[in-house]
């Protein structure tokens, strides 16, 4: 699907009368990513995974930022008329949720903040630099994305990961545009929004993998400490890409916190 101005392109399901979620995916993702998600809850839910710009069918930004980003997550959010959404942002989805709260701290419903981080750091970190340049570097000596997808995937996962969820998970990567993943690579540097978790003041589900090694269990479970009344959810032997490795305990855990905290959840459940 289109929105109106064809700046944005996306999946959804669910009668549009129903509340809003949106899935956010990462850097290696897209919407199609979410669809076990989007499907799972289309009966309670106005279900929708957009593409981020520069994804899928979505038009690229001039300039790429986290502050661009939750400006475009903004503008997506009121072109599919979703008011007060339960957002769910995945790795840099889940940083442009933090962003957007920052700015708007009233858009939201709920949120779930999967498998991200509150900061990156210095651009001129050291830790930052190797991190950005272990990704970009292959792609610098003459790697494309499609011969790079396979390795990055199997990089990302933990333990007996879905086989079709692996499938989805390098499709996704290969396709994503070598100039937007560089762009949005580069977007993390400097991020930092600690200082805002203690504003949060919606539900909020902390997910975390135990085998997740860009978002590691422990930095999440402290994260989730600064943010008032956050639950907090590890699943044990998941990397980085929860919703694909294991989508029912992903599934299940949106789903418990949804029927915890969501007046909408909890009265068609009954």
């Amino acid at each position: 699907m289109k929105t109106g101005d064809g700046r944005f392109g996306y999946e959804a399901t669910g009668d549009a009368a129903l509340p809003p979620l949106v899935f956010l995916h990462g850097i290696g993702g897209a919407a199609r990513a979410w669809r076990g998600q989007i499907e799972a809850f289309s009966d309670r839910y106005r279900a929708i995974a957009w593409d981020m710009p520069g994804y899928g069918g979505s038009a690229s930004l001039a300039a790429v930022s986290i502050a661009a980003l939750a400006d475009a997550l903004r503008d997506f959010l009121r072109q599919v008329g979703a008011t007060k959404p339960v957002l769910v942002g995945h790795s840099i989805g889940g940083m442009i949720v933090q962003q957007l709260l920052a700015d708007s701290p009233e858009i939201a419903g709920a949120v779930v903040l999967a498998q991200t981080s509150p900061a990156f750091g210095k651009p001129d970190g050291d830790w930052q630099k190797s991190f950005i340049d272990a990704r970009l570097g292959p792609l610098d000596r003459g790697e494309t994305m499609v011969s790079l997808a396979p390795t990055l995937v199997k990089e990302l996962v933990g333990d007996e990961p879905d086989a079709g969820g692996m499938v989805l998970a390098r499709d996704c990567m290969a396709a994503v545009p070598e100039a937007t993943y560089r762009a949005t690579m580069l977007a993390l540097l400097g991020f930092d929004q600690r200082h805002a978790l203690k504003n949060i003041a919606v539900p909020t589900l902390v997910l975390s993998g135990s085998k997740d090694n860009n978002a590691p269990a422990p930095m999440m479970a402290k994260m989730a400490t600064y943010i008032p009344g956050a639950t907090y959810v590890e699943l044990e032997g998941v990397g980085h890409l929860a919703n694909l490795e294991r989508p029912g305990g992903f599934n299940a855990a949106l789903d418990q916190f949804l029927r915890a905290h969501v007046a909408a959840t909890r009265v068609t459940a009954r």
